[in-house]
């Protein structure tokens, strides 16, 4: 794996702040997403690039270990261990002819890992070589809030593979979602690492969405709030058609069991739909409507 500058990739300095690593993950890969760059293996490349940085630099602690072991950040623990049963100390009495961490800059550790745990039977102990988990890579998926109401498939690319897989119904704005085996290689036979997939839901809809939960507010003429009847209300999918009680107020909300968001991994359960009156009140009025008014007005003050 060649060396590639995190904070380069997202153009902070090494010490900025994980706000500013933030904003500036966000700004590229807005700039950068496949979606608004169809068929550009260059952005492709280059949104790959981002995340990667982003997995590490966003983590206070793989930073920490990026920023002592470069490249090989995900196996400082493991050599951190072997430096202690081989007797790698910083005074440089070591059995390695007295390197320290300090004698190996962000290019220069892969090669050190190769002679402690490399295949060949001259760098193998007595335990066998060692293997590593590969590294895990991570994504994020934009979609919109109608794309998740039913269980789909979709299938995105990670270093050239097509890598397709089932989105369930439901899915939450912020839920990451695990693939397994489907990160980077494993070292000296060890395990792939994974992938993980957070997603991102744009609300395309008038509902609001909370938990499973649906939310709408809707206009009810003033004649219909007084007299009560029916009304057509829009649901997520479809119509229904729903009785007024006659003098309801503004502000009222209606709960209509099981038309609200698919509960996630539970196939066929719905949350409720939440409905408030809006009531409006008519404008424009004739002449005559505002003496049917006036007459109301005071049949109401004389009881």
């Amino acid at each position: 794996m060649n060396y590639i500058d995190y904070y380069k990739v997202l153009g902070v300095s090494k010490n900025a702040s994980q706000d500013e690593i933030k904003k500036a993950y966000r700004k590229l890969a807005r700039k950068y997403h496949p979606d608004v760059n169809k068929n550009n293996k260059s952005a492709e490349k280059k949104f790959k690039e981002i995340n990667e940085a982003n997995e590490v630099l966003s983590n206070t602690d793989n930073r920490k270990k990026y920023d002592k072991y470069g490249k090989d950040w995900q196996h400082a623990e493991e050599f951190e261990k072997a430096k202690a049963q081989r007797g790698y100390t910083r005074a440089g009495t070591s059995n390695f002819g007295g390197f320290d961490t300090e004698d190996f800059n962000a290019t220069g550790f892969s090669d050190f890992f190769e002679s402690m745990f490399g295949n060949s039977s001259k760098s193998r102990n007595a335990g066998g070589s060692v293997k590593f988990k590969g590294q895990d890579y991570n994504a994020e998926l934009n979609l919109k809030l109608s794309d998740v109401y039913e269980t789909h498939k979709q299938t995105i690319t990670v270093n050239g593979k097509n890598i397709r897989f089932t989105i369930p119904a439901g899915i939450e704005n912020g839920q990451v979602i695990k693939i397994k085996g489907h990160g980077g290689k494993g070292i000296n036979g060890g395990d792939n690492g994974n992938l993980y997939i957070r997603f991102e839901i744009i609300n395309n809809t008038k509902f609001k969405r909370k938990d499973n939960n649906l939310y709408l507010t809707i206009d009810l003429d003033l004649y219909k709030a007084i007299l009560g009847g029916e009304i057509i209300v829009d649901v997520f999918k479809g119509k229904v058609k729903l009785k007024v009680k006659p003098e309801t107020q503004n502000g009222t909300k209606v709960k209509l069991k099981g038309k609200g968001f698919p509960v996630y991994k539970k196939e066929g359960v719905f949350g409720n739909l939440y409905v408030t009156y809006k009531i409006k009140v008519p404008t424009n009025l004739t002449s005559k409507e505002k003496e049917l008014f006036r007459q109301l007005e005071k049949i109401r003050k004389n009881g």
